[in-house]
């Protein structure tokens, strides 16, 4: 068995253990694969283990890694900043974004989605603790974002992504994910239909999972470390 394979199965016992823990079912939270820096043959082994889809932070690479892998039946994020020179090449190869968190961006992706596509997948950044060098709007704008993001044909608003700076332990650590679980509860009884809690890496996916994520980001675990 390949290495991929292994941390594969490696990440999937580690999601499992964590929902047991938190009280949830393993099948409420998706493992995203996070490719970036590692070519399409590392994405080719880990989609013959059964992985199909995957995150990528820089956009031209990404584009050329779809682009070789389109044969294969693979679902791509971006997971990214996005510049305003770059979202009509993420409104036309990516199927969801993670990183919207500001209007005039999800305004290029929705003019900029081929109609003959499906509607591109879209969340929100949350900059749910003030990190300095951390994208994402601030949590008290993201409900009005929301709301303009919503009604912008070729998206579809599915949820808040977020990445916080380290937490100085575990408690600390499911106390800021508990705060992004909170505002997407909010949102919802305000109006919303969110299903998406994008949050936890290699090294905090168990307290995101105990926070209430349904989507964990993980790369070098299973790829290894970058260079």
């Amino acid at each position: 068995m390949t290495t991929i394979a292994t941390n594969l199965q490696r990440i999937h016992a580690r999601i499992e253990n964590a929902c047991r823990v938190a009280g949830r079912h393993p099948e409420s939270v998706s493992l995203l694969a996070v490719s970036k820096t590692f070519g399409a043959d590392a994405v080719a082994q880990a989609h013959a283990a059964g992985q199909t889809a995957f995150g990528e932070n820089y956009i031209q690479e990404a584009v050329e890694k779809i682009t070789a892998l389109a044969q294969l039946s693979l679902q791509w994020h971006c997971i990214g900043p996005i510049q305003s020179n770059k979202s009509r090449l993420v409104a036309e190869h990516f199927d969801w974004v993670h990183t919207v968190d500001r209007l005039k961006i999800a305004q290029r992706l929705s003019e900029q989605r081929p109609a003959n596509l499906a509607p591109l997948q879209v969340c929100i950044q949350v900059n749910v603790d003030a990190g300095l060098n951390k994208s994402g709007i601030a949590p008290n704008n993201a409900l009005k974002l929301a709301q303009a993001v919503a009604k912008l044909p070729g998206l579809r608003l599915r949820g808040l992504m977020c990445i916080p700076e380290p937490a100085p332990d575990f408690i600390a650590c499911c106390a800021v994910f508990t705060r992004v679980r909170a505002l997407f509860d909010h949102m919802n009884s305000a109006g919303m239909s969110l299903d998406t809690l994008s949050m936890g890496m290699s090294a905090d996916l168990e307290a995101a999972i105990a926070g209430g994520s349904t989507m964990v980001r993980v790369g070098s675990a299973i790829f290894g470390k970058r260079s």
